[in-house]
């Protein structure tokens, strides 16, 4: 008998490992059609979906281990997050999917209501949220759109030695930023950040960076506190938030 291990679960969705099948149960059917068109188009190694019947998807479970953690070291080399760089220029040069993203003026709105969330709920000190607040709206600018994958985390990203094996979670994917593709991948991780662009190949202005990282963070606190997970907890977003507004002003 296969063991059931629940790997992620909340009330908007909940994923089961089975052996080597993922079940992905998701109330909402409009993040399962963009995660498996999404899947379909993009060139990059992805996991094969093996069936679906609404409200479960199933999928292959991709080789390789973790690229790492938000929170922990990173034990993949150098290369390996080059390779994952370069897996992100291939995206980002696909054509675009069909269906939008969430574009500057959106992201404004939801980020004034969250850092009103934040400060009124006092989970964070207000001047903290107004100086990360300060530096992510520098990303609220126009940006030409590319096929991004939209939750880039590292635990996304699969890897077997220096090659990368599989993306996973394509439920967000949509048109939007390219750097916010790699600020997600290296948030928590910035001694990463000069392997992942070596791979990407090309000019990246570090500030937008830092002001994803911000804008990430901030975005994000809410959402992890209503649904049983700590922002806090070393080397994740409040540490990010942390560190950013330092490095910012040094």
């Amino acid at each position: 008998m296969e063991e059931v291990k629940v790997v992620v679960a909340h009330s908007e969705r909940a994923t089961l490992r089975v052996g080597d099948v993922f079940l992905k149960v998701d109330g909402d059917q409009t993040r399962i059609d963009v995660e498996v068109e999404a899947m379909a188009l993009a060139p990059v190694p992805t996991p094969e979906v093996l069936w679906r019947k609404p409200p479960v998807l199933a999928i292959a479970a991709v080789p390789g281990t973790a690229l790492g953690r938000l929170g922990e070291p990173s034990t993949a080399s150098p290369a390996a997050w080059a390779a994952a760089g370069a897996a992100i220029r291939k995206l980002h040069d696909a054509p675009l999917p069909p269906w939008p993203g969430r574009g500057p003026d959106e992201l404004a709105a939801d980020l004034d209501g969250e850092c009103e969330w934040i400060v009124a709920n006092g989970v964070l000190p207000a001047d903290l949220v107004t100086r990360n607040y300060q530096v992510a709206a520098a990303a609220l600018r126009p940006w030409t759109p590319v096929f991004t994958h939209g939750d880039l985390q590292l635990t996304h990203v699969f890897v077997d030695g220096d090659e990368i094996t599989g993306v996973i979670d394509w439920s967000e994917a949509g048109q939007g930023d390219a750097l916010f593709d790699l600020a997600t991948l290296t948030l928590g991780h910035e001694e990463h950040l000069d392997d992942v662009v070596a791979g990407y190949g090309t000019d990246v202005d570090l500030d937008m960076i830092r002001a994803w990282w911000s804008l990430r963070s901030l975005l994000a606190v809410r959402w992890l506190v209503e649904h049983g997970f700590d922002p806090s907890a070393p080397g994740c977003e409040v540490d990010v938030l942390r560190s950013n507004v330092f490095t910012r002003n040094n």
